[in-house]
């Protein structure tokens, strides 16, 4: 061997210990900073759900409009840990399922127990039917998207979301106050009905909006940029009412889509289970084991009985 060629033998595992060191250097520098960046949504999360918690005790206390505008912060903390989760690519099946969790309290058992609170409580042991109800077929709303978030369309929602209907229940509570309305009878069979029409809207096959898909990075028309200004004008002016406008647009939108043609094709049972999905692997058919004569006739063919 050659002493140039030693020399750049030499050279190259000097450049190897160096880049490995570099490496070596780069994860116990960027280790912390991604288990930091984990922690952002679950602690988004976990905001969440306490806001929901003193939604809920707002409510018993009579303070409905706080416990309406806490439901709206809820929403937006929602909103806001499934994208850091996305954009920082620290989603994991442990955030799904506490998100879950969270969501059944902020956006299930608070605006239930603000419906029976502020409106349904004169309806009596209907109005503790009712919000119930709203209670279990937001849980089963729930467990259905975790089912089918890796199998249908990801511009749709199958049925009203949960925080869709949540919000609804908010604005409409906001709105009431907002019109300084004082009609207990009329209030009690408005709140039944928007409570049942929200809880079948919820376990229903209604095809609703997902903004998860947009691309934030193209350009928007004029039209929209116009549109959002106007909104964000009226939500300054009158937040009360607009929230609720926004509730109500949102709620009426599913029933638009169906009502244009759009249907949700692909079908997942909601009471009955689910046979979890089989991998690429287990979802391939089993080749079929040849019988005893088969086996015998092709090693005569190939002239050997071995393996027989």
């Amino acid at each position: 061997m050659s002493k140039r060629s030693a020399a750049t033998m030499g050279e190259e595992r000097r450049i190897r210990v160096i880049s490995g060191r570099l490496r070596a250097q780069q994860k116990r520098v960027t280790a912390p900073i991604r288990r930091g960046v984990y922690l952002v949504p679950v602690a988004i999360t976990s905001i969440g759900l306490l806001i929901g918690f003193y939604a809920i005790v707002a409510s018993l206390s009579r303070h409905f409009e706080l416990a309406a505008v806490l439901i709206t912060v809820a929403f937006f903390c929602d909103g806001l840990d499934g994208r850091i989760a996305r954009a920082s690519r620290t989603s994991s099946q442990f955030g799904v399922e506490y998100d879950s969790l969270s969501d059944l309290v902020a956006f299930g058992v608070a605006p239930a127990t603000l419906a029976y609170t502020w409106a349904l409580a004169p309806a009596g042991v209907w109005g503790a039917a009712v919000s119930g109800l709203f209670v279990v077929c937001a849980a089963l709303r729930l467990a259905r998207f975790n089912i089918q978030a890796a199998s249908v369309d990801k511009s749709r929602f199958v049925g009203l979301p949960v925080p869709g209907a949540a919000t609804m229940i908010a604005g409409s509570a906001l709105a009431y106050s907002y019109f300084e309305l004082d009609s207990p009878r009329a209030l009690c069979g408005f709140g039944l009905l928007l409570v049942l029409a929200l809880t079948a809207l919820m376990v229903s096959r209604v095809p609703y909006p997902s903004f998860k898909a947009l691309d934030w990075h193209k350009r928007a028309p004029v039209e929209l940029l116009l549109a959002v200004l106007v909104f964000a004008a009226l939500l300054f002016a009158m937040p009360q009412f607009t929230a609720f406008a926004l509730a109500a647009a949102y709620v009426l939108s599913g029933p638009i889509l169906m009502a244009l043609g759009e249907q949700m094709h692909e079908k997942v049972s909601v009471l009955r289970p689910v046979a979890p999905q089989r991998s690429d692997d287990s979802a391939q058919p089993a080749p079929a084991t040849p019988s005893a004569p088969q086996s015998i006739a092709r090693a005569r063919r190939t002239g050997s009985l071995e393996g027989i």
